[in-house]
């Protein structure tokens, strides 16, 4: 079975909701990687802080459209 996580290291500063808007393209998994990297201890991470990551969801992002006219 495939590890279903990834590491990145954080940039200086940074913080957990921006990390993951970096790598997983939103901060809707900011819960999962808080319960995988229960020793963050702060919102801002320091340089080179290796944040364990869920895999990125597999389904695309569905774009709601609006019609004006019928």
């Amino acid at each position: 079975m495939a590890d279903l996580t990834t590491v990145e290291p954080a940039i200086g500063g940074e913080t957990l909701d921006h990390l993951c808007w970096r790598t997983l393209g939103s901060a809707d998994a900011i819960e999962q990687v808080l319960a995988l990297n229960p020793r963050l201890t702060s919102v801002v991470l320091p340089e080179g802080a290796e944040v364990i990551l869920p895999a990125r969801s597999p389904s695309p992002r569905m774009l709601e459209t609006v019609q004006l006219w019928s």
